[in-house]
């Protein structure tokens, strides 16, 4: 285990200096790393927000079913936390337009 984290560590460290051979002469670079981030990032923060609310909803579900009395209240709970987990990736998404635009 030792092993491979030197080894990963040591690819990591030389990988590094690679970005700086592809420089365009003159400084100026052809591509917008900042719009090329941003779809990733984007991607990211929806797949983890959909994650979220997957697994929210499956949790009320299952609290739902083990216990009706509290459903409304667990109703109310589940609303409010994909109100705050939906938040997130509209967030990101503002930043990027804001960066991007």
């Amino acid at each position: 285990m030792k092993k491979l984290f030197w080894i990963l560590s040591a690819l990591i460290l030389f990988l590094q200096g690679v970005p700086v051979f592809a420089q365009a002469p003159g400084g100026a670079s052809a591509t917008n790393w900042v719009a090329l981030t941003s779809g990733f990032s984007m991607a990211i923060a929806s797949a983890f927000c959909g994650l979220a609310q997957g697994r929210a909803t499956a949790a009320a579900s299952e609290g739902m079913a083990r216990n009706p009395g509290a459903a409304a209240a667990i109703r109310l709970a589940l609303i409010l936390g994909l109100a705050f987990i939906e938040s997130l990736a509209l967030y990101t998404f503002v930043i990027i337009f804001i960066k991007v635009v």
